[in-house]
């Protein structure tokens, strides 16, 4: 089956499949925007309680994603992962470091007599959800602005040219841009995931109008990427592997491919359907749906278009010719049949989701139903 396709498909067919993973990261960054607004929805410690809870039992499928994501870029593309992973080592500890106290903080908050008592935890959640999400979206900005590196001995050693290491990405207007905007985009589906998940009138009303405020916020970031997005050049390949810049490079890889159009419209439609649905109709419990299939089909059509059409999908800004491209930068061609059939796999890894989900979310939290609940977060 996959030995019957060519190399260049086979790093194609990765790419849709890294590109599926971190959309759907996207969707799951709901616990992080959640987190954010613990102190912003509830009155006393029984509705925070509530919402810690209602989060809690959906942190491991972001944080499983997120390693997921890793994983896959080392598998398919390990001289990525050798450049990003091993030159910007401080913005990958840093975001690592969120979710890692994110992981206490869940499991640690409500245990008797803990050492730093459940404000600090809570604090933890904070970070995790505002400082983490933005440097995950500096990190795939960086897809599209590039770094400093430069790969030397025949691809094979890389040299990183300024001292920060990855953190010089925060001063990048652009990047900035997409972090602020994923943020907000997080704290909109958290709202929307609690609406959906706890029966608190106080806390709903509340949720819709955080929805409110962060969309005009989202809204203003997005708009920002994107026109910077689709105004700055990128790398091209030739038919020779020679990179060189190109006028609106990524505006033309959208034009060029009608699917990435479909996506993208139909992404963005469904996240405005998802917050219209939330302030201005009786179905509100239903818009994160919209605004989750969105959020992964506008992603996913982002994040795509970054390796697709001959473009570099980790641009170097110091030596265009080191740039990344899915040709020569992703494994053998042995290893990508191998993982392609365990590709296979995810189908399944899906539905254990959707089970679980369903499983955990029968019905709304409420009050009565967390003073009965034995473990709590």
């Amino acid at each position: 089956m996959f030995e019957n396709l060519s190399y260049s498909q086979l790093q194609q067919y990765w790419w849709i499949i890294i590109s599926c993973i971190v959309a759907i990261l996207s969707f799951l960054l709901f616990v992080q925007g959640g987190q954010t607004l613990l102190n912003s929805l509830s009155n006393n410690e029984t509705e925070k309680t509530i919402i810690v809870n209602s989060l809690g039992r959906k942190w491991e499928f972001t944080f499983t994603t997120l390693v997921t994501f890793a994983g896959s870029m080392f598998a398919a593309f390990p001289k990525f992962y050798a450049t990003s992973f091993g030159g910007a080592y401080w913005l990958w500890i840093a975001i690592l470091f969120c979710f890692v106290i994110q992981a206490v903080s869940y499991e640690y908050r409500k245990k008797p007599s803990n050492l730093l008592g459940s404000k600090v935890y809570e604090t933890f959640l904070f970070i995790n959800g505002s400082i983490g999400v933005f440097l995950l979206g500096i990190m795939i900005a960086t897809f599209y602005t590039g770094s400093q590196f430069k790969l030397t001995g025949n691809f094979k050693q890389v040299e990183w040219l300024n001292p920060f290491h990855g953190l010089e990405a925060i001063l990048n207007i652009h990047n900035v841009t997409l972090g602020l905007a994923l943020v907000f985009l997080a704290r909109i589906l958290g709202a929307q995931y609690i609406i959906n998940t706890v029966s608190n009138e106080n806390i709903e009303k509340k949720a819709a109008y955080q929805v409110k405020i962060n969309s005009v916020l989202f809204l203003l970031f997005f708009i920002s990427f994107i026109i910077l997005l689709f105004s700055r050049p990128g790398v091209s390949i030739d038919n020779n592997g020679n990179a060189f810049l190109e006028k609106t490079k990524y505006l033309k890889n959208m034009i060029n491919s009608f699917y990435i159009i479909i996506f993208f419209l139909l992404g963005v439609v469904n996240i405005l359907l998802g917050i219209w649905m939330t302030l201005f109709t009786k179905l509100n419990k239903k818009s994160i749906w919209f605004s989750g299939i969105g959020t992964i089909l506008t992603v996913f059509s982002l994040f795509i278009m970054a390796g697709f059409n001959n473009t570099a999908f980790y641009p170097s800004t110091a030596d265009i010719q080191s740039s990344l491209t899915l040709q020569n930068s992703s494994a053998s061609k042995y290893t990508l049949i191998v993982m392609s059939y365990v590709s296979l796999l995810l189908p399944l890894v899906f539905w254990y989701i959707y089970y679980t989900w369903k499983a955990i979310n029968k019905k709304p939290l409420s009050i009565s139903e967390i003073e009965q609940e034995e473990h709590k977060y």
